[in-house]
C-alpha cells in the first residue's frame, strides 16, 4: 500500500468510523482544492474541512462500504457507498439550512485524492447522484422524484 492509498484509507475513517475532523484537517494541504457536487469547487483546507462539518453534521452517523479501492501513483481511487440517518441539519449553498429528515441514504459515489510528497491531499474530486441524494431524504417536489 501506497501513501496515496494510507491518506485515503485514513480520511475515510476520520469521516465515517471515528469521526475526527481535526485529522481531516491534517490530511488537507493548506491550499488544497476539492470538488464536490453539492459543494462546488472549495479552495484551502478550512474550506474543505467546513464542507465536511456540515456533512458529518447532518449524518453524524455515517458509514462508507467500499466496492473498488485503487491507487496509480500519487492518487487514491475510491468506489463505494456513503449511508447513514439524516439527523442534523442540511446546510444549504445559501447559508440557510433544512432540519433533519431523519431518513436513511444510501448512496453511491466516487472519489479521487491526490497527495503530495508530505502526504497531504492537494486535489481532491467526489462524485456522487445528488438528485438521488436529495430523493431519499424526501428533499424534490413531487413531479421530480
Amino acid at each position: 500500500m501506497g501513501q496515496a492509498r494510507e491518506v485515503m484509507d485514513r480520511l475515510t475513517e476520520a469521516l465515517t468510523t471515528n469521526t475526527d475532523l481535526k485529522v481531516v484537517g491534517e490530511l488537507f494541504a493548506q491550499d488544497a482544492v476539492a470538488v464536490t457536487p453539492d459543494g462546488g469547487e472549495l479552495r484551502g483546507r478550512d474550506s474543505i474541512v467546513e464542507y465536511w462539518r456540515q456533512l458529518t453534521d447532518a449524518v453524524p452517523e455515517a458509514r462508507y462500504e467500499p466496492v473498488h479501492a485503487y491507487e496509480i501513483g500519487s492518487t487514491a481511487i475510491d468506489e463505494g457507498y456513503f449511508g447513514g440517518r439524516n439527523t442534523g441539519p442540511i446546510q444549504l449553498p445559501t447559508g440557510e439550512s433544512l432540519p433533519a429528515t431523519n431518513k436513511e441514504v444510501r448512496i453511491r459515489g466516487v472519489d479521487f485524492a491526490t497527495v503530495d510528497a508530505e502526504g497531504r491531499i492537494v486535489d481532491y474530486r467526489l462524485y456522487f447522484d445528488e438528485m438521488e441524494f436529495l430523493e431519499q431524504l424526501g428533499l424534490l417536489p413531487e413531479d421530480k422524484q
